[in-house]
Parts: C-alpha cells; structure tokens; sequence
C-alpha cells in the first residue's frame, strides 16, 4: 500500500504542502476562507480575529482508510485585545515520504467588521533516497462582515512562490480562494469557497451546517474539482468540543477526521 500511496503523491505532486483544514470545515467541503473558529488558523487565519478565549485543539486524519497515510494536526490561539496569535502544526504522510508545516499567524479585528491576518510557515519535505528540504512561505487573509448575516473572504497562499530545489517534481502551490458564510438562522449556517490554484483548475466548493439542538450541529457538503462527498457532525459541552468529518473520493474512498479542542 505504500508504493500505491507513493504514486498519488508524486502524481498529483502540485498539492504538495498544501494545509488539510479542520475536520467542522471539511464536513462542509473543505470551504472555511469565511468561517470563524480556531481551525481557521488551517485555512483562513484572519477567522481567529474573533475568538475570546485561548484555545487548544488537536486533530487526526486516517487518508483513504490507509493505516500509515495519515495527517496529525494541532492549533493553538491566544486572543489580546483585538489581536489573536496563533501557532499551527501539521505532520503528513508515513516514513518514506513526509511533509510537515509549522506556522505562527497574527491576525487583528477591526472594531469587528474587518479581521485581516498574515502567516509565516516553515515546511519540511522529506523522501526517502531522495533526501529533504525545507522552505518558508508566507500567507495572507482577509474577512469582512457585509452584515449579521453575511461575511466575505479572501485568502492568498505563498505569493513569493517559494519552492523546494533539489526534489525534482516537488513544489509548493501558489493558491488563492475566495468565500463567503451566510446565516440563514439561529440553526442554518451556508458557506462556499472558489478556490484555484497556479497551474491547475479551479476547485468550487459548498458547504452547510446545521444545529439540531445548542450543543449538535450536523454538517455537509461538495466539492466540485475533484469531485468529492463530506458528512460529519460537531458536539460542544461547556469548553470541550468533539468535531467529526469524512470526505469520499470516487475512485480512493473515505477518509475519517476527529478532533478534539478545549477553550481556556
């Protein structure tokens, strides 16, 4: 199983270093360029402008129901005043190949209708026989609240276009994504991101949340390109919260996320 893994990496080596989000966005088809919660610090870290409190939250992903392809993920966001530092570590892949992005982001709010936010990430690439590298890129995001019920965003991924050199086939994606989060009530929450990347297609995506009860919130939603299924649900009780997502790739399978967090 680990050469066929190894094969899809190097054949879609483009998505190579690319962040996996939390497990609430990718129930919602890994459309979070507009949410507000402290995995956004994976996807759009302007979204941790809003929290309150010190966060903690830790997350893993099983790729394709593959016992060694897997994604490790822990956040952290510490709120003063209206500025928000947050600290984000992602380890992916099994011992002969494997990336791992450690980054530190600053966001701001702006008396509470505009949260902008800059990110610097370290990545580590490393193949077997073929040796490892590292780089640092830097990531920029934006969210603005139109009104109550709507927000925009934006968010634009290693604009320097830093790259690995000496691992041939490798490199890291120039990204850009637009989003927006619309809440229809107390209960309904709708979100969709486009998303293109540099040298690829464009990837549209949709997503919608809703809360049976205060503490249980079922989500769902699709991506276009390529196409996939997500499903999952969230728990919170008092500062504890359980969030569960599973993506399904048509021709690959499924692939399980948990995570777990704790707010201070």
């Amino acid at each position: 199983m680990k050469f066929i893994c190894l094969i899809f990496i190097f054949l879609h080596a483009s998505a190579i270093a690319q962040i996996s989000p939390g497990p609430r966005s990718l129930a919602m088809g890994s459309s979070g360029t507009a949410l507000q919660d402290v995995w956004s610090l994976q996807h759009n870290p302007a979204g941790i402008a809003h929290l309150k409190r010190p966060i903690f939250a830790l997350a893993y992903q099983r790729h394709f129901s593959d016992q060694e392809l897997s994604t490790q993920k822990a956040v952290f966001a510490i709120p003063f005043d209206k500025n928000v530092i947050g600290l984000s570590f992602q380890r992916y892949g099994f011992n002969e190949y494997l990336e791992q992005v450690t980054s530190i982001a600053y966001a701001k709010n702006f008396s509470g209708a505009l949260a902008l936010s800059i990110a610097v990430k370290h990545h580590q690439l490393s193949v077997a026989k073929y040796g490892s590298e590292r780089l640092i890129s830097v990531d920029a995001g934006m969210q603005y609240r139109v009104n109550d019920k709507l927000w925009i965003a934006s968010h634009l991924s290693n604009p320097a276009k830093a790259s690995f050199n000496d691992l041939v086939g490798t490199n890291l994606p120039v990204g850009l994504s637009f989003g927006f989060s619309y809440v229809f009530s107390d209960k309904v929450l709708v979100i969709s991101d486009v998303q293109k990347v540099l040298n690829a297609g464009i990837d549209t995506k949709v997503g919608m949340e809703y809360k049976l009860i205060n503490w249980f919130a079922l989500r769902g939603g699709l991506s276009a390109n390529p196409f996939k299924q997500y499903g999952g649900f969230g728990i919170n009780y008092q500062r504890f919260a359980l969030d569960v997502a599973i993506s399904s790739h048509l021709q690959l399978g499924y692939s399980p996320n948990l995570a777990f967090s704790y707010e201070f």
